[in-house]
């Protein structure tokens, strides 16, 4: 594997303190009004000065930076990950999610030993405004969330320090309710919310889902029954309340009742049967279907209740080759925030480009820069670094160094004549092996580095 970087050096006397602030939890960033335990475990690093250690500052940064700089993606998804114990590590993911979502967000990770990886989930209100919704439990590498509005949410997973491993994040989507005809799923649903009623007069406020006469409508939520009675539309109905949620489930055109106002119920209890009660005469036996907000009014039920995306399908990465640099092998390529072939272009990468591969999945590389930005690849763009581009021989002795910075630390001094391959190269930067298996980069700015061969 070639490095990009060397390591960071972090005083052994710290390392004793930083074992026991790893015992806490969370951020920095203050977000959650109780602090997530990402807060926590961020105030324990701050309360052990390790926030004016490089390692420590790079952890508080890379989480702030996380929340903004941000990968797109559509769920339900799953990629592989690398994070080492010499580099901070956060990633945040976009996602765009509607009331009435469920969302599973898994990290199973491998390694040497045991790493907390914490979950945070955030609404995006605008350019710089940022919203705590949710938070993984410390221990937990798993979160179940629910939006409560529709809108753009990030996900941000971020590794404790002084860990290496691999990792696997899936996320999947499930409805929030279970389904409120037994034996029947959202493919049964043949009318929706707010289509015309009545010659446009008024919308309707729910779905319809057809089920012969006399099949159980269950409880869809755990709640209260908060009223039993009938109407001239709704025929027999009932509402079950479910504060947790803040909803009222309505029940209508019921051939007749199970349960009684003032009763508790759980999610799969007869509410009632289906019928065709009230302005429901004329069709066949359905129920109807809907779900008020206390203070909203209706809202459309069909995402509370249609059927899950099922699990993740995307072709994993073999864990060897996370972490490996690569280079551009096509004549051009682009870097993207999503991994599909019409996102948006984060950056056109040239030929021989270096990139560190940090996670993704077989056919999409997320791919790390050497400024730090990141992005999607498609993985048939690339080949690892192993045979060189050519050999260069130094006309001029030259300043070996551990990153493409011209103010990066200096490794060793390449005299001249020294004979090193190129294996990749960023701006004026090219990626260069000693005969020792030393790497490190080299400024073409520095010397003329003309004397080459194949």
């Amino acid at each position: 594997m070639v490095s990009f970087k060397v390591l960071r050096y972090i005083p052994v006397a710290l390392l004793a303190v930083w074992t026991v602030a790893c015992t806490g939890f969370g951020p920095t960033t203050g977000l959650f009004r109780s602090p997530s335990p990402h807060d926590q475990y961020g105030q324990s690093l701050k309360a052990a000065k390790l926030d004016q250690t490089a390692l420590g500052a790079d952890w508080l940064a890379a989480g702030e930076r996380a929340l903004h700089d941000s990968l797109k993606i559509t769920v339900p998804y799953r990629e592989s990950g690398y994070f080492s114990a010499s580099k901070a590590f956060a990633v945040g993911y976009r996602l765009d999610a509607q009331r009435g979502d469920r969302f599973l967000v898994r990290i199973e990770t491998q390694g040497q030993k045991h790493v907390q990886v914490f979950i945070d989930v955030v609404a995006l209100e605008g350019r710089d405004q940022i919203t705590p919704v949710a938070a993984s439990k410390a221990d937990t590498n798993e979160l179940a969330w629910e939006p409560k509005r529709n809108q753009t949410y990030l996900i941000r997973i971020q590794s404790e320090l002084l860990r290496s491993g691999h990792y696997t994040i899936s996320i999947t989507r499930e409805p929030a309710l279970s389904f409120p005809v037994q034996g029947r799923d959202s493919r049964q649903i043949s009318s929706y919310f707010g289509v015309p009623r009545d010659g446009g007069r008024r919308r309707h406020e729910g779905v319809d889902i057809f089920a012969p006469r006399g099949t159980p409508a269950v409880a869809s939520v755990n709640g209260i029954i908060t009223g039993v009675g009938t109407s001239p539309l709704g025929g027999n109905f009932a509402f079950v309340s479910d504060n947790e949620r803040s909803i009222r489930v309505y029940y209508a055109h019921l051939d007749r009742w199970n349960v009684t106002n003032g009763q508790r119920v759980s999610v799969g209890d007869t509410i009632g049967y289906v019928g065709n009660t009230g302005n429901a005469r004329t069709t066949g036996p359905h129920l109807h279907f809907g779900i008020y907000e206390f203070n909203a009014g209706a809202t459309d039920p069909l995402p509370f209740i249609r059927l899950g995306r099922g699990p993740a399908k995307q072709s994993l990465l073999s864990a060897s080759q996370l972490g490996d640099s690569l280079r551009v092998a096509v004549g051009q390529t682009t870097l993207r925030p999503s991994p599909t072939a019409d996102a948006p272009v984060l950056r056109q990468l040239a030929k021989s480009s270096a990139l560190t591969l940090v996670g993704g999945t077989a056919t999409w590389l997320r791919v790390e820069l050497p400024n730090g930005l990141t992005g999607y690849v498609a993985s048939s763009a690339v080949e690892p670094v192993t045979r060189p581009i050519r050999t260069l021989l130094l006309p001029t002795p030259g300043k070996l160094l551990d990153a493409a910075d011209t103010m990066a630390a200096t490794i060793t001094i390449l005299p001249t004549g020294s004979s090193v391959d190129v294996l990749a190269s960023t701006g004026s930067f090219l990626l260069v092996r000693q005969p020792d298996g030393q790497t490190g980069w080299l400024s073409t700015g520095s010397s003329p580095l003309s004397q080459t061969h194949q």
